[in-house]
């Protein structure tokens, strides 16, 4: 039987841009015995004077790359990441592909760890979000008053780009921190306020650190389901905030799920689905291609850009798509067959919640109950109005619920 050190052929290394002088003994040694390193073109001139065996950069696309390491299964190979591999980078790929039974790894302190050292802040008091590759917009959920946050970037335009995140959604006077190269010779930190920010020539290898304070009217995204519906672009196809929260509440979003948002409106069930866990995902589906540009449009503003859409009518448009752990139907539910195909699709053990206003999908929900089980909640909300002189109150159009759970 190989020992366990046979068994691991693949070695990833984590480096710094201080090169090999932030690498310890084991990993100069690794690099100059490696028959083939494969890395980045940074990587391979931070330690060039190191390797003596093949050095391969990685390849467009990049899944090429991976499939190019994973063919040397049982070989020894060394592949090079930024800081900690694990995290936002190479390692958390290959893992997907390889076990970690196969694997070495050495890792270097991350970007995170390094901006938390110079800034003075409690890493685990930080929100931490990589906006490498991925739209910006993924920051709104975290843009709370006195929130610290460390961001990865794209590029030398990054900076400068939130800061105008942050002047438009009410945040200006909030200060960012903009350090640059850390760990090498180039190392630097400046800061600017948003609504003056003005720094240039920013190195394209940075982390964008964020004191946040809220002014006047911020768009604050709150942690609990149930968001105010004036964050919301509708026009008037919108599950009202209490009903919102209630329907949420009854969904009880878990890890890594799917939501279908089935007649999706404004798209404010799925959004809210995604924004109680970042592992969370959701399909929303709306036949209306006005409605599905404001439901994306929704999306981006409330930081859940990675919303799916699919334009179409229910039940035609719910096919070939991916089995959801989760369903919501609203608009659209009464149609023939929706509900049929929606449970149908729906795992063994998921839950779906629909919402009836019209007498036609009341009846509809009641055969389903029925017919299915589940159970049926009333919702009936009144809110004080001025009656004249004097105050009253107006209820609301009542909403029937159905919840039921497959076995």
């Amino acid at each position: 039987m190989p020992s366990a050190s046979s068994r691991r052929w693949l070695t990833i290394i984590g480096i710094g841009e201080d090169g090999p002088a932030g690498l310890g003994d084991e990993a100069k040694q690794l690099l100059a015995a490696a028959p083939v390193v494969f890395g980045g073109r940074r990587h391979h001139e931070l330690v060039a004077a190191l390797v003596t065996g093949e050095r391969l950069s990685w390849e467009s696309p990049f899944d090429r790359s991976i499939e190019a390491v994973a063919a040397r299964r049982g070989q020894p190979v060394i592949v090079l990441g930024s800081g900690d591999p694990f995290l936002y980078g190479i390692g958390a790929t290959l893992s997907r592909r390889i076990s970690a039974e196969e694997m070495r790894v050495i890792p270097a302190p991350s970007s995170f760890s390094l901006a938390a050292s110079r800034l003075g802040w409690p890493l685990q008091e930080m929100a931490t979000i990589s906006l490498h590759g991925r739209p910006l917009d993924l920051i709104r959920p975290h843009l709370h008053h006195g929130r610290r946050i460390a961001a990865l970037t794209s590029g030398a335009e990054t900076p400068s780009q939130l800061a105008e995140l942050l002047c438009a959604s009410g945040f200006s006077q909030s200060q960012l921190h903009v350090l640059e190269a850390l760990g090498g010779q180039r190392e630097r930190r400046r800061q600017a306020r948003a609504d003056s920010f003005d720094l240039g020539q920013i190195d394209p290898l940075n982390v964008c650190a964020i004191e946040v304070v809220a002014g006047e009217g911020a768009q604050t995204i709150a942690f609990t389901p149930g968001l105010d519906d004036a964050l919301f672009e509708h026009d008037g196809q919108l599950t009202k905030q209490d009903v919102r929260a209630i329907t949420l509440a009854a969904l009880a979003p878990r890890h890594k799920e799917l939501l279908w948002d089935i007649g999706a409106g404004s798209g404010s069930i799925g959004i809210e689905w995604m924004l109680a866990d970042p592992s969370l995902r959701a399909i929303a589906i709306e036949q209306s291609s006005e409605r599905a540009a404001r439901i994306a449009r929704n999306a981006l503003a409330l930081g859940v850009p990675g919303l799916a859409m699919v334009e179409g009518k229910a039940p035609e448009a719910l096919a070939n798509l991916p089995d959801p752990d989760a369903i919501f139907v609203g608009g659209g539910g009464s149609e023939p067959g929706v509900l049929e195909m929606a449970l149908q699709a729906l795992r063994r053990g998921g839950r779906l919640v629909a919402n009836a206003v019209t007498l036609e999908m009341e009846a509809l929900l009641l055969s389903m109950h029925r017919q299915h089980g589940g159970t049926l909640t009333r919702i009936e909300i009144s809110r004080a109005a001025p009656i004249g002189g004097m105050n009253g109150w107006r209820p609301a159009m009542p909403v029937m619920q159905w919840r039921y759970i497959k076995k």
